[in-house]
């Protein structure tokens, strides 16, 4: 790969807010690196990831979150369920 950004993580507190790899570029350890130094530097220990994004639910899951709760709608009120993740201890 070349110099040109292909993902981007925002934190706050100790949670991801946002994470986006570029479509080209997943698969390639981007988003893995990005959350590793999100844990390492940033004591990231939480994620919220929409319940039908089976792709990233199983990437965190990879990752070492493992789920705590659901709330049926999302942050602002619509009807999009999401599933609250926790980093497991041992990671």
């Amino acid at each position: 790969m070349d110099d040109t950004p292909h993902g981007f993580l925002g934190a706050a507190d100790d949670k991801v807010e946002m994470l986006f790899i570029h479509v080209k570029a997943r698969g390639k350890g981007i988003g893995k690196k990005l959350i590793c130094y999100a844990v390492d530097n940033l004591d990231v220990k939480y994620v919220d990831v929409n319940e039908q994004n089976d792709q990233g639910i199983g990437f965190y899951k990879h990752m070492g979150f493992h789920v705590i709760n659901r709330s049926e709608l999302d942050e602002q009120g619509r009807p999009f369920p999401i599933l609250h993740l926790k980093l497991s201890d041992d990671k």
